[in-house]
C-alpha cells in the first residue's frame, strides 16, 4: 500500500512537471502576436518608451521562454528582454554553435522581405541549453522587432 502510494505521488509529479514546462514553451501563433504588440506599442509611445519596456524582463513582452528583440538594421542591438546588457552592442558578427551569422541575415531579412522566419541556435533563458530556435520578425522602420520560439 505504501509503495503504491509512493508511485502515485512520484506519476502525480512528474505529470505536473511536464505540463508545467510545456506551460512556458512559447507557440509560434504566441511569437507573432508579441512582435505585433511589440510593432504596435513602439509605434503609439515612440522608440526610446518601446526598447525601456521591451528590455524590461517584469514587462508586458516577457513571458517564460518568450521575449522581443529590437535590432537596428545596422545589426546593434536596441532592446532585449532576456538581457539588457545586449543593449547598444553591434552583434552583427555574431554566429551561433553551427557558424550561422543569424544577426547579419536577420538584417538582410528585414531589409529584403520585411517580415520573415527565421531558424538558428540560441541559448533558452528557461532551460538554458542552446537549442534550435525560430525567430518571427517584423521591419519597423531602421528597425527588426522580433520574438521567438524554441523547438
Amino acid at each position: 500500500m505504501r509503495q503504491s502510494i509512493c508511485l502515485s505521488a512520484l506519476a502525480c509529479t512528474l505529470v505536473m512537471s511536464f505540463t508545467a514546462q510545456a506551460e512556458t514553451k512559447a507557440t509560434a501563433a504566441d511569437a507573432t502576436a508579441m512582435v505585433k504588440k511589440g510593432v504596435a506599442f513602439i509605434k503609439a509611445n515612440g522608440k526610446d518608451k518601446g526598447y525601456a519596456e521591451i528590455s524590461n524582463k517584469d514587462g508586458q513582452f516577457v513571458s517564460n521562454d518568450l521575449y522581443l528583440t529590437v535590432y537596428g538594421l545596422d545589426g546593434t542591438v536596441r532592446a532585449h528582454g532576456a538581457n539588457a546588457k545586449m543593449v547598444g552592442k553591434n552583434l552583427i558578427d555574431l554566429k551561433d554553435i553551427d557558424g550561422k551569422e543569424f544577426v547579419k541575415e536577420r538584417v538582410e531579412l528585414a531589409k529584403s522581405k520585411g517580415t520573415f522566419w527565421q531558424d538558428y541556435k540560441f541559448t533558452n533563458p528557461v532551460t538554458k541549453k542552446i537549442e534550435p530556435k525560430s525567430m518571427y520578425c517584423e521591419k519597423l522602420e531602421d528597425m527588426a522587432v522580433c520574438g521567438g520560439i524554441y523547438k
